[in-house]
């Protein structure tokens, strides 16, 4: 049976690949979300 083959390669994948949480991410995003703002604020409109 190639889809039981299928569906044990997909789940054995996603026991092994373990994407990050939000929460691991903290000093990076913190510091993607001060570039933005900081960006956000030396922008001026018309």
């Amino acid at each position: 049976m190639t889809n039981a083959r299928f569906i044990k390669s997909v789940t054995d994948a996603a026991k092994r690949d373990v994407p990050p949480m939000p929460w691991t991410r903290g000093a990076r995003r913190a510091l993607m979300i001060a570039r933005r703002q900081a960006a956000a604020e030396t922008r001026k409109s018309a």
